[in-house]
């Protein structure tokens, strides 16, 4: 199969829903637990990834052993039942889940962040209704951004009152999550021009998830349209996501930091992929003057660095995770803009480790590591593909800022 043979043969046609999981989904009790399970289940996702992104196989026992394993509820606060671990933790998760394949890690992201929004922005009564959803193991998806629009900001998807629902029209692109989920969480704007969360049934009438992600890479987060014709969606389900970027909350910081950990598991495995490949398949070098590509004074050299680059990565990660635990007890100016710092600081180091990682794999391990049998271009073309979620540039910008002028981030998703 050649990357421009995308397998999209439902493109043109609407997918259905999939039914909400029998039995309720385990609950997790503590941080240790939480890495434990994303532990087993990763050494489960890791086998068939590459024959699920060759022939783009929709991974659906996977993300039903996922989200049943009580790892989609683990930003649940404890006054609703869920086990509120540190968001250390959570990204942890995400990297151990992302080694193993990077497609399934992300596919979690969006859920996370909604439920760290509906934290953040929903009144009591709300969060109580919709964090017992999860709790029970429902999925939330993604209709949040727009293929057509000037800036990744700027929402055409609007909703208009109907009295005790909403109706929302539009059509949405990069819904990462959507085609697999229970519940689609929409980003629409109301008359006055803020964007809300409309959480509305995957199988709503109206509502049109079509498979047309062509992407060379994160092939399996199945990332493809929504289309909205007159969904209606009941008002216990509208959150106003608005408010989260009103005033400094962490909110923008924690969408961020679960993309820092989907990088940094792709990082992650290329570095294993290559150690393993040098260690049983390379050949030593003409005129290294070795019996084994494990001697070379120069793969050695590079192995130290990548490696050297990784923990440097992973070392902000987990520093951004407890400034965000920090931001969400006390969310202030100073405290959130510590956690976006981090973050941002964080996200330029993962981005350029998984593409260094990824790139120098081919090199260390030699000619016969590009041979179609092993998949492992796949790591390449999904650290391309994530990193290009929001540019790097960007966040330079954000520190130099910060640093020399005192100026604190934007107030967004992005930031």
């Amino acid at each position: 199969m050649t990357l421009s043979n995308v397998n999209t043969n439902n493109a043109a046609k609407a997918v259905p829903g999939v039914p909400r999981p029998a039995e309720p989904a385990h609950v997790i009790k503590t941080d240790a637990e939480a890495i434990r399970i994303a532990k087993r289940l990763a050494a489960d996702f890791v086998t068939g990834s590459a024959e699920r992104d060759r022939d783009r196989i929709w991974p659906v026992k996977e993300l039903d052993a996922f989200s049943q394993s009580g790892l989609w509820s683990i930003n649940v606060p404890k006054t609703f039942g869920g086990p509120e671990v540190s968001y250390a933790t959570l990204a942890k998760v995400i990297e151990i889940i992302s080694a193993a394949d990077s497609s399934i890690g992300q596919i979690a992201q969006n859920h996370l962040g909604v439920v760290a929004a509906i934290r953040t922005v929903s009144d009591e009564e709300q969060q109580k209704l919709l964090f017992a959803e999860v709790l029970k193991g429902t999925r939330f998806g993604n209709a949040f951004s727009e293929f057509g629009s000037k800036r990744a900001a700027d929402f055409e998807t609007r909703f208009v009152d109907a009295g005790d629902h909403i109706i929302v029209n539009g059509q949405k692109f990069y819904s990462s999550g959507a085609l697999l989920a229970h519940l689609v969480p929409i980003v629409a704007l109301d008359d006055e021009g803020k964007a809300w969360y409309a959480i509305a049934e995957r199988d709503a009438p109206g509502l049109t998830v079509i498979d047309d992600w062509s992407s060379f890479g994160q092939r399996t987060t199945l990332s493809g349209t929504v289309i909205l014709n007159n969904v209606k969606v009941p008002k216990t389900h509208l959150v106003p996501g608005y408010k989260g970027y009103a005033v400094p909350t962490a909110d923008g910081a924690i969408f961020q930091i679960i993309q820092v950990a989907v990088d940094t598991g792709i990082a992650q495995a290329a570095i294993d992929e290559t150690v393993s490949f040098v260690r049983t398949k390379s050949r030593a070098w003409v005129d290294s003057g070795v019996d084994n590509a494990w001697d070379d004074p120069y793969t050695i050299q590079a192995i130290g660095d990548l490696t050297l680059r990784l923990h440097a990565a992973q070392a902000l990660l987990e520093k951004a995770g407890y400034a965000i635990d920090r931001a969400i007890v006390d969310p202030n100016a100073e405290t959130v803009a510590e956690a976006q710092i981090v973050t941002a600081e964080a996200k330029i180091l993962s981005t350029e480790i998984a593409i260094a990682a990824t790139n120098k794999l081919f090199e260390l391990a030699g000619t016969r590591s590009t041979l179609a049998e092993h998949g492992l271009d796949r790591h390449w073309r999904n650290a391309r593909t994530h990193t290009l979620h929001d540019p790097v540039r960007w966040k330079y910008s954000i520190l130099g800022k910060y640093f020399l002028n005192g100026e604190k981030p934007p107030l967004h998703a992005w930031s």
